[in-house]
């Protein structure tokens, strides 16, 4: 099962802050490896507290948050950001 990658606004602003090689490492990690999972929950974390319905991963020194709508088989992505930052 194909999942599809979704991105809101925001995210994208973030993604063309990045440096190209980062912007598109991120991207390609998400079409190629977590999109075509069964299950993306087994590559990513699950948030806690404010963001417990929200998912992660880490694809370099960034994370990329997302909402996971299974009845769509949808991911989309909210936030990208560095580490150090995502949470701000």
């Amino acid at each position: 099962m194909a999942w599809t990658i979704e991105v809101l606004p925001e995210a994208v602003k973030e993604l063309k802050k990045l440096d190209r090689v980062a912007a598109r490492r991120i991207v390609t990690t998400l079409d190629e490896r977590i999109a075509t999972l069964d299950d993306p929950r087994t590559l990513g974390s699950a948030l806690t507290g404010d963001h417990a319905d929200y998912w992660r991963w880490r694809i370099g020194d960034y994370h990329v948050v997302a909402r996971i709508e299974d009845e769509w088989i949808v991911i989309v992505v909210v936030r990208v950001a560095h580490r150090r930052d995502v949470y701000r």
